[in-house]
């Protein structure tokens, strides 16, 4: 069976500027490699020695690239090889002040783009939006990673963020947005890596999707939007897993 190749990569705090083709302040000691489903860690070049399973989204530290292979080392010290295609440094860097989306590969900027935001691009979400009250139809602010793709999305394509995520859980408990039942299974989603509820006070279906104007105007209810040329050129790079930095 095919493996599904998933990037994710370990993010320092979103304060990042952007400026010429390289994401200012990451360093090799801040950038990592992530594996994605059912990867295999072995102890041998020739890969015939399989060594223990990675988790899904798990960090590694390439030490050594081959044509085929990395030879890497996870976090708890363990060291192996690894297909190239079994693990990735993709990820996605928004910024709605420049009202742009940039897609790195580990330092190296790969596509930049116009984005749209939500109604209300200069604060941060913090509960669902409705027609009757736009001004919480707000991009949120955070680290979140691609949980799903949508192919056949009402607005092209989409990649759907996993908003709420636990830190947004975490202030929505402490001030009675969303009950301990409803903290649990959003934290629980967390653990397991899936989509969280969409359904709480929260708000959710965020997404990166296309139908964009390349204008970079406010008149989503909280997504990115970008040109369906641009989303078409993102679809083919972007994988279930790859992370997601938006920032103000």
């Amino acid at each position: 069976m095919r493996l599904i190749i998933l990037a994710a990569c370990l993010i320092a705090p979103a304060t990042w500027a952007q400026n010429g083709s390289s994401a200012p302040g990451m360093t090799a000691d801040n950038l990592h490699y992530v594996a994605g489903r059912g990867i295999t860690l072995y102890r041998d070049a020739e890969r015939t020695e399989p060594y223990i399973r990675l988790k899904f989204r798990e960090p590694v530290v390439v030490m050594n690239t081959y044509p085929d292979r990395y030879r890497v080392y996870t976090q708890d010290g363990a060291r192996g090889y690894v297909r190239t295609e079994d693990i990735s440094n993709l990820w996605i860097l928004v910024s709605k002040r420049k009202k742009q989306l940039y897609l790195y590969r580990g330092q190296q900027l790969v596509l930049q783009f116009n984005a749209d935001f939500g109604y209300n691009v200069y604060s941060d979400k913090v509960r669902r939006g409705s027609e009757a009250d736009r001004d919480h139809w707000r991009t949120p602010e955070g680290v979140f990673y691609v949980v799903h793709k949508n192919p056949r999305s009402q607005y092209y394509r989409a990649f759907l963020l996993n908003y709420p995520n636990a830190e947004d859980a975490t202030r929505g408990l402490r001030t009675g947005l969303i009950s301990e039942q409803e903290f649990e299974a959003i934290m629980d989603a967390e653990r397991q890596n899936r989509t969280p509820p969409m359904g709480t006070r929260l708000g959710g279906m965020i997404e990166i999707h296309g139908d964009g104007t390349g204008l970079s105007t406010n008149w989503t209810q909280g997504c990115v939007a970008v040109r369906n040329e641009d989303m078409d050129r993102l679809w083919g790079i972007v994988r279930e897993g790859t992370p997601v930095v938006i920032q103000k």
